[in-house]
């Protein structure tokens, strides 16, 4: 007998081995309709895998995470599918799951166009609508090289050539074509029906520029319409934010080929980038960190001590000079470890805490450079804390409480936090890992927040703290992060004087809020749909006269705002006042002022906030005080 335990610790018995689609159909016919998959023991499978032992099981559903990505993965097949029966010339490659969707990289001898992805979607629903089922076959690996030499997925054979240990492969089968996956899959195409294709990409082979260009071809699906629906009007708001057309549409920045994934600030971008980086300047000093600032250009013999050289190389920007050869510096951790080593330190300057703008370098592929969120050349609000062992917990806590203030400061107040463990590979005895790890984690337990933990995914030198944010339409954004190294400074011959008169190795903190100044100020155009907040927004009020009459007077208002520390834009143009209205409403400023006669003889203005919210007359000095309580409280 095979004893069944389901989540409810409810069993089932069976006479022999059975499959999760029998499991369900014994529970009822409801839930056999709605089953994509089963959970054994932990392990996801097909829902015509069979149980040859008692086990554990969960019924998988499109109401499950995982059969959300199950039916992902399978409606990618279904791309293959299509393409293969429109374009029976196509190779396939790859088709995995990403966040809320799929993508498939096909090489094709001519471009796909917007019309042949609507061709490509109609021709999957047709193929839907036959409601034919997925067929599994696990397959041994001299057979998987046979049906895909005799179909010339060279690609599918290259993949298999990546696996040499394994004997078998699961095989999915959507009628005559065939494709290569561990699974699970969806049992039927009925499961396949909420979806939508929605963009064409290029892509690289492996992605790797020097290899052969792919097409991509980008998608989405659902377990029912009304999150569909969501997902569009989400990603509709997504592009109306998009910090790009922004940037051009608010005169803020643009990206020139003369420096490919370099960024040019224009004077009301260059604002917003001074509003940030001062107000972490002023949170630096307010926390104890001293600003320093290290060479953009250090030697390849430092690059090969902490192993950069080695293992990252190709991601860097050398240079030589008198036959020596240098790098442009990707990160700033070894320059703070330089200056910490240009003195003797003692136990009693610890923790000693480094902050820097410095200015980093990364040669990122083109393809993946994305506006100022991925560029080659970057700003960090760069942190670095040299403490001892029992220093971490207590610098761990101020640290969350930092990050905290700032990114509600900035308009961000859902946090989400993760912890990354020990990794297989790693340097450290267990014992300065259990430290490590119940220092983060206490740390966020007394900062009060919940957090998960990602098992395996910290760094060689030591664990590490991720804070995510969620903005205004639900997207996240991996931001902060506080990561403990055991490494950099051993290897960089960093050390203090210890309690002892001995010599030890300081525990080195990794720390950054907003990381790369330019990707958060992308992110807060986006957040903000470049309505920026007072504090933040490059120009603050907007002063326009209504004719020549009131010119001197307009200039006057300006003048005076100016001298007490506001950006102002000073509209005298001859036109009219509903066209200057509309023109600076257009550019999101927080204010506009209007002066006429009446204005101009009472001494005061007619205020205009964001929206067209329509403030009614006041006083120049009265007007001023708000703008300086919107100021203060960051509104």
């Amino acid at each position: 007998m095979i004893q069944i335990t389901l989540p409810d610790n409810s069993q089932r018995e069976f006479p022999g081995p059975v499959s999760v689609a029998d499991v369900a159909r014994s529970i009822g016919p409801g839930l056999a309709k709605m089953t994509v998959a089963g959970k054994v023991d932990g392990r996801l499978v097909d829902a015509s895998d069979i149980i040859d032992h008692s086990a554990r099981l969960q019924i998988i559903t499109p109401k499950d995470d995982e059969g959300l990505e199950i039916i992902r993965h399978s409606t990618a097949h279904l791309v293959g599918h299509a393409v293969k029966q429109l374009y029976p010339t196509a190779k396939m490659v790859i088709g995995p799951v990403i966040d809320e969707g799929f993508y498939y990289d096909i090489s094709y001898e001519r471009p796909f166009t917007p019309e042949d992805m609507e061709a490509i979607e109609k021709r999957m629903r047709e193929l839907i609508a036959q409601d034919y089922d997925v067929v599994k076959k696990v397959t041994p690996r001299a057979e998987v090289i046979d049906v895909f030499t005799s179909r010339g997925e060279d690609y599918k054979l290259r993949l298999v050539e990546d696996m040499p240990d394994e004997q078998a492969m699961g095989l999915y089968y959507h009628q005559e074509y065939v494709d290569m996956c561990r699974g699970p899959h969806v049992p039927n195409t009925r499961f396949l029906k909420v979806f939508k294709l929605t963009k064409l990409a290029g892509a690289y082979w492996r992605g790797d520029a020097k290899n052969e260009q792919l097409q991509r071809i980008y998608g989405t699906a659902w377990a029912d319409k009304k999150q569909l629906e969501d997902y569009i009007r989400r990603i509709e708001e997504a592009e109306k934010r998009d910090h790009r057309r922004l940037g051009r549409e608010l005169d803020l920045f643009h990206i020139d080929e003369a420096a490919p994934g370099l960024v040019f600030w224009h004077p009301k971008g260059w604002a917003i980038w001074q509003q940030v980086e001062q107000y972490m300047r002023r949170i630096y000093r307010e926390t104890g960190y001293q600003e320093v600032k290290g060479p953009q250009i250090l030697d390849k013999s430092l690059w090969e001590k902490t192993g950069h050289w080695q293992n990252y190389r190709e991601n860097m920007f050398t240079t030589e000079s008198e036959k020596r050869e240098y790098a442009l510096k990707p990160m700033n951790c070894p320059g703070h470890v330089l200056i910490f080593k240009s003195d003797l330190r003692s136990y009693r300057d610890l923790p000693l805490r480094y902050g820097e703008f410095g200015q980093c370098h990364r040669n990122e592929p083109s393809g993946g450079l994305h506006g100022i969120m991925r560029v080659r050349g970057f700003t960090q609000d760069d942190g670095h804390i040299f403490c001892t062992e029992d220093q971490i917990l207590e610098e761990c806590v101020a640290y969350t409480t930092q990050l905290q203030k700032v990114y509600a400061d900035f308009g961000f107040t859902d946090i989400l936090y993760k912890v990354a463990t020990r990794p297989e590979n790693r340097i450290g005895s267990d014992e300065l890992w259990d430290k490590a790890e119940h220092a983060v984690m206490e740390a966020l337990r007394r900062s009060g927040v919940d957090f998960v933990i990602a098992p395996g995914d910290g760094a060689f030198y030591g664990p590490k703290i991720e804070y995510t944010l969620r903005d205004a339409i639900g997207r996240q954004w991996q931001c902060g992060t506080m990561q403990v190294d055991f490494n950099m400074a051993e290897r960089l011959g960093g050390e203090y004087v210890t309690e002892t008169s001995g010599r030890a190795h300081p525990v080195m903190l990794h720390r950054a809020i907003v990381g790369s100044l330019e990707r958060f100020i992308g992110m807060l155009i986006e957040h903000h749909a470049g309505a920026m907040p007072a504090w933040l927004a490059p120009v603050q009020v907007a002063v326009l006269n209504i004719s020549e009459n009131q010119a001197d007077y307009a200039s006057e208002v300006a003048k005076t705002l100016q001298n007490q520390g506001l950006r102002v834009s000073l509209d005298l143009h001859n036109e009219k006042i509903t066209y200057k209205i509309r023109k600076h409403s257009l550019q999101k400023l927080p204010y506009i002022v209007v002066v006429g006669d009446k204005e101009k003889e009472a001494g005061a203005v007619a205020v205009r906030a964001r929206g067209n919210v329509d403030l009614g007359a006041m006083s120049v000095e009265a007007f001023s005080q708000k703008v300086a309580h919107d100021i203060q409280h960051k509104l």
